[in-house]
């Protein structure tokens, strides 16, 4: 088996946490989020949940990786060898949100080519449902292979495998170093280009001006903790593995706080250049920002092509920097998230790092194939609707209930408190066994009435059983199956 890693650095391993949290939701959903539910007064609730669930439960994750030294699925089974399944779903979630996520990375790796003549024409959203997706509208019509969405998803496969397989200082940490910095400034750009449009000052105020009547609706709320959640890559194992990485003086505490704060900073300077961009496109289009506002997919490739058309000088420099920034953030979201799998093969079978990193990379593309066909579109809408749902809140909750109750916050706490500047308390202990969990299991029994009593998207009920359903049951299956396989380790801790 191959010596353990370190990060060379604190800060190539704050760069590379940050890396992780920050992704493409940053960009596309914190915004959108803040202005559907209420404004500036869902900060309020954000920064609620940051600081009793996403920060705690971001130390949770943490202290265990960097008290066991392992992987999520080794981490797990150190608890207690019937837990190690759990390591593996989370993983599991992990490898079927990347096999997606990457296709989305390659679209956007796309657009930063169309944005230089700004092909995407007149009519941003034809041109992309159309002539470069192909898009069906049913799982059951694929419609071909897409071969640019498939060129450039095979690119961000190759440039996962480069990093990644190079180890975690040389590769990882190397590369993390490179994308933040960068990352940053290409966002401070947009963000300056976007609020001194004209017109921008509209959309910003759709952006921060509060709807305190919101503050009462328990539906903000969730949002607010489900954001939290998603965002700083909490039940993925990716964490765990990042931890495992860290030298035994590590300040792990401080490391959480400090990745936290700056995932959210950047989602709400992010939300002011992304709301002066619609604001100005509302203006010139002469319509409410109501009527442009969009997240998602839909204000990436659709929305924002169309803004960028409108703009009055450097248009195309504009929609290379935003794309650009789109592909950086989805690329070091993607390197943690496999990153989080190698770690689990290396710990289970013991096997080399390019090897783990050469299967992965496969796997990873061959599946991927199905999402850039003219039905990948509505594929991936519902596989990331369940997965995010039913696999990752609840894998989650189940984490967070074994590690509370079944290993004991008060080992980590001794594990992180010795080497760190910031103590954890009983307040922080409060956090994770009580309110966090019931966060979770509040959200998941909101989301799971609201998609017993209607067929999500409107798709069929067997697309939906399929797709839906059938990846999140496939993903538990799989993961017991592994847990099965013997290893050699020890197991105490």
């Amino acid at each position: 088996m191959e010596k353990k890693e370190q990060w060379g650095s604190r800060l190539g391993f704050i760069f590379a946490a940050i890396g992780s949290a920050v992704g493409l939701g940053n960009i596309w959903r914190f915004s959108y989020q803040a202005y559907e539910n209420g404004g500036g007064a869902f900060l309020l609730p954000y920064l609620v949940a940051l600081f009793t669930a996403g920060i705690p439960l971001l130390i949770l994750e943490l202290g265990l990786g960097f008290r066991t030294r392992s992987s999520a699925p080794l981490s797990f089974k150190k608890i207690g060898k019937k837990y190690e399944w759990i390591g593996w779903w989370s993983v599991g979630v992990g490898f079927v949100i990347t096999v997606y996520y990457t296709v989305i990375i390659g679209w956007s790796l796309a657009y930063v080519f169309k944005a230089f003549n700004l092909n995407w024409g007149s009519n941003p959203a034809s041109h992309f449902t159309g002539e470069f997706l192909g898009a069906t509208g049913s799982v059951w019509e694929l419609g071909g292979i897409r071969f640019f969405a498939l060129a450039c998803l095979i690119i961000v496969w190759l440039a996962n495998y480069f990093i990644i397989s190079r180890g975690v200082q040389k590769g990882i940490e190397k590369a993390s170093k490179i994308f933040m910095p960068l990352l940053f400034f290409l966002v401070i750009l947009i963000t300056i280009r976007g609020i001194t449009l004209p017109g921008s000052i509209e959309g910003i105020k759709a952006f921060v001006t509060p709807d305190f009547s919101k503050i009462t609706d328990w539906r903000i709320w969730v949002s607010a903790f489900g954001q939290i959640f998603f965002t700083l890559s909490l039940g993925f194992g990716i964490m765990i593995a990042y931890a495992s990485y860290l030298p035994k003086d590590s300040d792990v505490v401080s490391n959480g706080i400090i990745t936290a704060l700056a995932n959210s900073a950047f989602s709400i300077i992010t939300g002011f250049g992304v709301f002066g961009v619609l604001g100005y496109m509302a203006m010139k289009q002469g319509v409410p920002v109501s009527e442009v506002a969009t997240d998602g997919i839909g204000l990436a490739f659709i929305a924002f092509p169309k803004a960028i058309n409108l703009l009055p000088a450097a248009s195309r420099i504009f929609g290379v920097l935003f794309f650009l920034s789109l592909v950086i953030a989805g690329l070091s979201s993607s390197i943690s998230l496999v990153e989080a799998m190698v770690a689990a093969l290396i710990d289970k079978f013991e096997i080399s790092r390019k090897k783990a990193v050469t299967y992965i990379c496969i796997i990873s593309l061959i599946l991927g194939i199905p999402f850039v066909t003219g039905g990948g579109l509505v594929l991936l809408d519902i596989v990331d609707h369940f997965i995010n749902r039913y696999g990752l809140l609840l894998v989650g909750f189940v984490e967070l209930v074994v590690i509370s109750y079944f290993f004991g916050v008060d080992k980590i706490k001794k594990a992180v408190n010795p080497s760190s500047n910031t103590e954890v308390g009983p307040t922080w202990s409060i956090m994770v066994k009580y309110l966090s969990p019931l966060a979770l299991i509040f959200a998941l029994f909101l989301e799971l009435i609201k998609d017993l009593t209607s067929l999500y998207g409107n798709y069929t009920s067997l697309e939906i059983i399929l797709f839906g359903w059938g990846t999140v049951l496939i993903v538990i299956l799989l993961a017991f199956n592994l847990a099965r396989r013997e290893i050699t380790l020890k197991t105490n801790v």
